[in-house]
């Protein structure tokens, strides 16, 4: 199983809790990206400042005294203190969340689209920042030979449950067909999640036959 580590950036740019509302700005542009880390002199992940956190800073320091008094009764009183803040650690959004290199790429997929984030800074047990997990890294876990997957499957996934010899399998755009016998249907149901779990598989279609639990008879009427 892929992770973090396989896919995310090495070389993570970030911005120092010192830095300034227009230093910010600058970085964001520069480096074409829509959010930093924010970090301490030791590395360490406090927070993340985003192009939406310097965007209601100027909306709040725009002039506008009916769009100010609009937001004002809408805004929370954090956001309302973030908006007059003048640093990265002013602005930013804290605590961050962030994730473990060795956590799988699927996890960090789930939190992305759950949190509705690009990208996820990676830190150490320390919360020390040492890289930066992003959409496209997770996607390129799916961009994986068909051959690879089908031996994969093969050689690793199946004989974890099963004996290979019985079971077809089929990789076609990362999709796994399977097809065979199984003994039961709790074994072709851990196979179908074992399979799930190799990477670069997109879907699993289940073909496999197993024979259905006997149910046992009523007994007859007693006289």
């Amino acid at each position: 199983m892929k992770t973090v580590k396989d896919v995310m950036s090495n070389h993570p740019i970030s911005v120092r809790k010192t830095a300034s509302f227009k230093e910010i700005a600058a970085r964001l542009r520069e480096f074409g990206v829509s959010a930093f880390p924010v970090v301490d002199e030791g590395g360490m992940v406090l927070g993340l400042v985003s192009e939406a956190d310097l965007l209601l800073k100027e909306t709040m320091d725009g002039g506008y005294d009916g769009v100010r008094g609009m937001l004002s009764g809408a805004l929370h009183r954090t956001e309302l203190h973030k908006a007059a803040g003048l640093t990265a650690e002013d602005l930013m959004t804290s605590p961050a969340v962030t994730i473990s290199p060795d956590d799988p790429v699927e996890h960090a997929a789930r939190v992305m689209y759950i949190r509705g984030f690009k990208r996820l800074p990676v830190t150490d047990e320390f919360r020390r920042l040492i890289g930066i997990i992003s959409r496209t890294d997770v996607l390129a876990a799916f961009d994986r030979p068909d051959t690879d997957i089908r031996l994969e499957v093969v050689q690793h996934a199946i004989p974890l449950v099963a004996e290979p010899s019985q079971f077809q399998v089929a990789v076609k755009n990362g999709i796994v067909t399977l097809t065979g016998a199984a003994d039961t249907a709790a074994i072709a149901h851990e196979l179908v999640a074992k399979v799930r779990q190799v990477q670069g598989v997109v879907a699993v279609r289940d073909r496999i036959v197993y024979p259905l639990p006997q149910v046992p008879a009523s007994p007859g009427p007693y006289f």
